[in-house]
């Protein structure tokens, strides 16, 4: 469902988000709701990095350089893990 959203916004910056969207291709209103999406989906991605939990981890723990860590099948152990908390199959 859709529904209409009333913006107030300076002059300029619409002058230039139409001729942005003009030259793209795309609906101004496109835009800007993907735009919105994107600041309340949960699951935003990192431009570095193909899984944004990846991101909040950098910095945090720091290993030898000679080892070699599996990201992905660390994360799907975190996210199996976190699963089975939330349905209540803590073992």
């Amino acid at each position: 469902m859709t529904t209409k959203l009333t913006l107030t916004v300076d002059k300029e910056t619409i002058d230039k988000a139409k001729k942005y969207a003009k030259e793209h291709d795309r609906s101004l209103s496109s835009i800007v709701e993907n735009y919105l999406k994107s600041l309340s989906s949960k699951e935003r991605k990192n431009n570095k990095n193909e899984y944004p939990i990846v991101s909040s981890m950098l910095g945090r723990l720091r290993l030898p350089g000679d080892v070699s860590v599996d990201y992905k099948k660390e994360l799907t152990e975190m996210r199996d893990e976190r699963l089975k908390r939330k349905n209540g199959d803590i073992s």
